[in-house]
């Protein structure tokens, strides 16, 4: 069909805390994605789950007042036409399954383009809340936007994203997934991270470390002061441990406490956690991948 292909995403910084004002730091995930088909040029039962499923959120959709600026009439015919989502993104790994759906079903049935970034958001939000119950929308503009970009929750101004190169990392700085081989809801993890905020020396610590720390990190890997990111990293992870524990499988939890100088690699969560990937961060590339093949556990590099 010649349309375009929506990749994944990974949120480097800010799952969790974005929505209570840190800085969010998201980049593509360039090797999986999804593009439009019909169910004739690809004839299986996968094409036609998706295609049963599109029909599914279609409903949800026609039911809202709010998404009358897709084109649903056009969406109900090529539903009907066997239209599908032809997507290798994995379900329950935070790597932006229904972000890429949502972002690819506004491209494709828009009628007017949103110019507003918080409209967008909030607009992208609206439509993942059937896949999670509470969206941020963040991941939905990532698979849209198609580049990395940090989303700065201090601006009030229209422009809260600010779109980076592709190569904005330094280059000795080094990305990898680390698959728990556990899927995992989003929503009751939220729900519970929701609760744990209703204490207040819980919020007090989120709110004057967690948040500032995960703002470091992010700016220290923008200004390429590799050092000093690693050590900020340490101690997010640290602290994600610590204030985060129900959203990191036990089996992985000695993973966040290792260090770059002793172990050649750091990692912290990706995504809302329970299982699906984790994040890693190395600028030892070799001893990273002989460390892993000691183990039961497949990485996949990002960069």
């Amino acid at each position: 069909m010649g349309s375009r292909k929506y990749n994944g995403k990974v949120i480097l910084f800010g799952e969790y805390s974005m929505i209570f004002g840190s800085n969010a730091l998201l980049i593509p995930h360039y090797s999986v994605g999804g593009e439009w088909n019909f169910i004739i040029d690809k004839p299986c039962e996968r094409s036609s789950e998706s295609n049963r499923n599109l029909l599914k959120y279609f409903n949800y959709l026609n039911d809202n007042e709010i998404f009358k600026i897709l084109d649903l009439k056009r969406m109900k015919i090529e539903i009907n036409d066997g239209l599908f989502f032809d997507s290798n993104i994995p379900n329950g790994y935070g790597v932006g399954s229904s972000g890429a759906l949502v972002a690819a079903i506004y491209d494709r049935y828009k009628l007017t383009e949103i110019q507003e970034t918080d409209k967008l958001i909030e607009f992208l939000a609206a439509m993942e809340n059937y896949f999670h119950g509470s969206s941020s929308g963040i991941d939905p503009l990532q698979c849209y936007l198609g580049k990395p970009f940090i989303l700065n929750e201090q601006q009030t101004t229209n422009n809260r994203q600010q779109i980076l190169e592709h190569d904005f990392l330094s280059k000795d700085i080094h990305i990898f997934l680390i698959d728990t081989m556990i899927t995992s809801p989003t929503a009751p993890l939220v729900k519970k991270f929701k609760e744990m905020r209703n204490d207040d020396s819980y919020l007090e610590k989120f709110n004057n470390k967690y948040i500032p720390l995960v703002n470091d990190c992010i700016s220290s890997l923008i200004e390429k002061n590799d050092e000093t990111f690693f050590k900020m990293l340490s101690q997010l992870s640290e602290m994600q441990v610590e204030m985060l524990s129900h959203t990191i499988p036990d089996n992985v939890k000695e993973f966040f406490f290792f260090d770059i100088n002793k172990n050649g690699f750091q990692v912290k969560l990706c995504g809302a956690g329970g299982g699906g990937y984790l994040l890693g961060f190395t600028n030892k590339v070799d001893e990273t991948n002989n460390f892993w093949q000691q183990t039961d556990y497949q990485i996949s590099w990002i960069k």
